[in-house]
C-alpha cells in the first residue's frame, strides 16, 4: 500500500484548483516514517482521494504528480513528454535551423515537480530538484528516449538544495557543446556552468534587446557568458562592456566571441562585483543590462531582495546618459511582476530621472507558465526609457 497523507478539513481547495504544492500545515495526519522523495497518495478530510505526489521535507510537504485517480507510471511521463514537445513545436523550437536548444519539461509548468530537462543539439541535461526523480530516472528517462530517438549524450545536473554521490554522466562523457540561438553560436559548459549550463529563459529577451542595440553604447553587468553582448554585437552596437565576477564565465565569453567571429569586436570584459563597477565608474553608456541572480530564494529574504533591486535599478538610472535604455529583470520567484514593477517604480523616484515603460518581459514559451501554479512565473523584465 502507497503512503497515504490526509488533509485537514477545507484544506483540498488548492489541489482541487490543481495547484501542485501542498504545505506541512494542511495536513492533518501521515503515514509514519515518510521518507523525502517517498511517493504518496492525497486524501481529503472526508478520506478522498484527490491526488498522488511525492513527500518533500520541508515546508513544502508534498510536490504533486497527478490529480485525481491517475496513475504514475511509465504511460504517464510519456503523456507529460509528448504534451510538452508539442508546446515546442508549436513555438517552432523543434527542427529549426537557426535555434536547436530549448527546455523540454519546465517543472510544474509543464506539471511535472522536480524535473527540469534541457535540449542542448541533442545533448539532455536533466536538472534534478529532488531525491523522487533520482529515484525513478529509469520511468523517466525510458519514455524520453522512445520520443527522442537522436539523443547524444544525458547529463544530470544536482541542485544545490539536492546533491547526490551519483555519476552524473547517466550516457555519454560529455560537458560541453555548441549550440545555435536565433543564429548565433554559443559554447554550453553543463558541468561547470551555472544551471544547465546556460540561460535558455532569455532567449527572446536577447532578441529584443538587438532591435535597440545599433549605434548604442552598452554596459551588460551580471553578464555570464554574454549572451546579451553577442546579440548586440551581432546588431551594430558601438562598443560592448560585459561585467560579471566570474572568472569562468568570462572565459565562456570568450570563447563565444570567437565562435561568432567577433573576437576583434568593440568588446571589453571586466572582472568585478557589477554594483561596486555601477558605483565607481564614469565610463558613459545609454544602453543598460540589469539581469542579477535572484536576489530571493525564499520569502524570508523577499524584503532584503526588494531593497537590492531597488538599489542597483536606482544605480543604473542615475547613471545611463540621457535618453538612455534600461533592460532591467528579476529571476526571484517569490518577487512577482507588480512587486518588482513597484520597486522600480520606487528606484526611479529615487533616482530624480523620468522613466517610461517600453516593454514587459517574461520566459519564452519552453518555460510555460501553469495558470493553476502562478510560482511558474518567475521571470520578469522591464524595458525602460530614461530621460
Amino acid at each position: 500500500m502507497a503512503a497515504q497523507v490526509f488533509l485537514k478539513k477545507g484544506k483540498e481547495a488548492s489541489p482541487l484548483r490543481k495547484h501542485h504544492w501542498i504545505f506541512s500545515g494542511a495536513i492533518a495526519h501521515q503515514s509514519k516514517d515518510l521518507m523525502d522523495g517517498e511517493a504518496v497518495e492525497v486524501f481529503d478530510f472526508h478520506k478522498n482521494k484527490i491526488a498522488t505526489g511525492f513527500f518533500n521535507e520541508g515546508s513544502i510537504a508534498v510536490k504533486i504528480l497527478a490529480f485525481g485517480d491517475q496513475l504514475i507510471n511509465r504511460d504517464f511521463f510519456t503523456d507529460k513528454f509528448e504534451t510538452a514537445l508539442a508546446i515546442r513545436k508549436k513555438a517552432g523550437l523543434i527542427n529549426n535551423p537557426e535555434t536547436n536548444a530549448y527546455r523540454i519539461i519546465h517543472a510544474e509548468g509543464d506539471g511535472l515537480p522536480g524535473l527540469v530537462i534541457d535540449n542542448y543539439d541533442g545533448h539532455l541535461v536533466i536538472q534534478v530538484h529532488h531525491q523522487y526523480i533520482l529515484n525513478n530516472l529509469d520511468l523517466i528517462i525510458d519514455p524520453l528516449k522512445q520520443i527522442l530517438p537522436d539523443i547524444k549524450n544525458i547529463y544530470l545536473k544536482f541542485t544545490q538544495k539536492f546533491k547526490s554521490d551519483a555519476d552524473p554522466f547517466y550516457q555519454g562523457n560529455l560537458e560541453e557543446t555548441l549550440i545555435r540561438e536565433n543564429g548565433i553560436n554559443f559554447h554550453v559548459n553543463w558541468a561547470k556552468g551555472q544551471k544547465t549550463g546556460f540561460f535558455l529563459d532569455q532567449r527572446d529577451n536577447r532578441h529584443l534587446l538587438g532591435k535597440f542595440s545599433a549605434g548604442k553604447k552598452l554596459l551588460n553587468t551580471f553578464c555570464y557568458t554574454g549572451g546579451f553582448s553577442l546579440y548586440a554585437l551581432k546588431n551594430g552596437v558601438e562598443h560592448v562592456s560585459s561585467i560579471d565576477s566570474s572568472a569562468f564565465a568570462l572565459e565562456g565569453l570568450d570563447k563565444n566571441l570567437v565562435a561568432n567571429q567577433l573576437s576583434d569586436a568593440q568588446h571589453q570584459s571586466i572582472q568585478q562585483d557589477a554594483l561596486e563597477y555601477l558605483t565607481k565608474t564614469e565610463d558613459k553608456f545609454n544602453l543598460m543590462i540589469l539581469d542579477p541572480p535572484a536576489f530571493a530564494k525564499s520569502i524570508s529574504s523577499r524584503h532584503k531582495a526588494i531593497m537590492a533591486y531597488k538599489r542597483i535599478n536606482a544605480l543604473a538610472m542615475k547613471k545611463i546618459e540621457k535618453e538612455g535604455i534600461l533592460f532591467s529583470f528579476s529571476c526571484s520567484q517569490v518577487i512577482d511582476k507588480f512587486t518588482f514593477a513597484n520597486t522600480v517604480l520606487s528606484a526611479a523616484i529615487e533616482s530624480g530621472r523620468q522613466v517610461s515603460i517600453l516593454h514587459q518581459m517574461g520566459q519564452p514559451a519552453d518555460h510555460p507558465v501553469n495558470i493553476f501554479h502562478p510560482e511558474t512565473e518567475y521571470l520578469k523584465g522591464l524595458v525602460l526609457f530614461i530621460k
